[in-house]
């Protein structure tokens, strides 16, 4: 064989072999295991854009329909309990004592407690107590841990 036809065999083994090398070298360099990571990462952030999106709609409808003075009063009355300046706010509550359960929600819907029960003693109360009956009531230190019941 001539040395021309060598040279040329080589070559034409040399781009094919360099092709691959090119080829591997940039798979190893641009990894396709972060590019789908990063996909997965954008398809989120368009679900949460698209989500304030419908969100910034929703409240642009609602300033529409707020957009009277009228509307902005009424709304700010039921929703804030605001009034108008002299004016004062009175709420009324419910009267029946069967729907309250006790120790649910605002104290101040709570039914009231009996003096008796509260453990408070009217003048005439004192004053028919007997020895024998403050003789038995707890002493201090038992009064502390029963109202220090937290722990438990």
């Amino acid at each position: 064989m001539t040395p021309e036809r060598v040279g040329a065999k080589q070559s034409r083994w040399l781009f094919p072999l360099s092709l691959a090398t090119a080829v591997a070298l940039l798979v190893s360099w641009f990894p396709l295991g972060t590019l789908l990571h990063q996909r997965a990462a954008l398809s989120q952030v368009r679900g949460q854009i698209a989500v304030v999106q419908s969100q910034e709609a929703a409240l642009a409808a609602q300033r529409r329909t707020v957009s009277s003075s009228t509307q902005a009063i009424l709304r700010a009355r039921q929703q804030y309990q605001l009034v108008e300046p002299g004016q004062s706010l009175v709420q009324v509550l419910p009267g029946t004592a069967g729907t309250v359960t006790p120790g649910a929600g605002d104290p101040g819907n709570q039914p009231l407690v009996a003096p008796a029960i509260a453990g408070v003693t009217g003048s005439s109360a004192s004053t028919t107590s007997s020895p024998a009956a403050s003789s038995s009531a707890p002493g201090f230190f038992s009064r502390l841990v029963r109202t220090l019941e937290f722990w438990r």
